[in-house]
């Protein structure tokens, strides 16, 4: 399928592996020239090497406000616009209610939900004059499925739906696009630090924790990053130009319930 942003300028957050990989690999794929941004300038060179095409790619903690200004500054230095955000953070700490500090809430509304607040600040102007923009936020299944163990982020990625529909609302009138992907059990870093986690407090081991999840899941098996990088690609697509505000479970079934 011919998905039309051939030529496309992307912004892809944490980008240097996993889900943001993903979806910087399956955009530059479609053709969009793709700036990518990391914290680890090792990991960030091997990603800049492996994708296809046009491809900046800039140091940059995204929980800093200057450091995402700097990566903006230089990808519009680099390509002259951008018409596509991922926004993509990593995940809060994991624990439950009664043994997270104030410190670590605090933490947490800075990686989880003002980074992506301060990026679509930085590229709204120019895609409403534009006339047209796509902005994919990256959250979780817990944003619909909340987890005890998962406090904080639960709480943050529900926000960030809610600001999926604000924001869809007040730009669709400017044809700027955007939608939340709640990714579910998916084979990454982060995932593999969560199965340790939950490990350790069953008492059991990771690869006992990645059967029974592959067990709860309808089709039975964990998502490939790259599973979840097509469906952004086909959000920030022409072919999707009648669907925002949406939050789209990529999550092989395991979200229950039905909204």
């Amino acid at each position: 399928m011919e998905l039309g942003i051939k030529g496309r300028v992307a912004m892809v957050a944490a980008a240097s592996k996993g889900l943001g990989k993903a979806a910087a690999a399956a955009l530059a794929k479609e053709g969009c020239r793709v700036s990518i941004c990391g914290r680890d300038p090792e990991a960030l060179e091997a990603a800049r090497a492996e994708l296809v095409g046009s491809v900046l790619a800039v140091r940059c903690d995204v929980t800093n406000p200057a450091d995402l200004e700097d990566w903006f500054k230089a990808t519009l230095a680099a390509f002259g616009q951008v018409d596509i955000l991922v926004t993509n953070t990593g995940g809060p700490p994991a624990a439950t209610f009664m043994d997270l500090t104030e410190a670590q809430w605090e933490s947490g509304v800075q990686s989880t939900l003002l980074n992506a607040v301060r990026m679509s600040r930085l590229v709204l102007p120019g895609m409403r004059e534009r006339k047209w923009g796509r902005i994919v936020h990256i959250t979780s299944l817990v944003a619909k499925q909340p987890t005890p163990l998962l406090t904080i982020s639960s709480t943050l990625r529900a926000g960030l739906s809610a600001l999926t529909k604000t924001m869809a609302t007040e730009f669709g009138p400017d044809n700027v696009l955007v939608n939340a992907l709640l990714p579910g059990h998916v084979m990454t870093d982060r995932q593999v630090h969560l199965a340790e986690v939950r490990a350790r407090q069953d008492g059991t081991t990771v690869e006992d924790y990645f059967e029974k999840a592959n067990a709860s899941i309808p089709v039975r098996r964990l998502g490939r990053p790259e599973e979840v990088g097509d469906v952004i690609a086909f959000l920030c697509s022409e072919r999707a130009s009648y669907l925002t505000g949406s939050s789209i479970q990529v999550d092989g079934g395991i979200i229950q319930g039905t909204l």
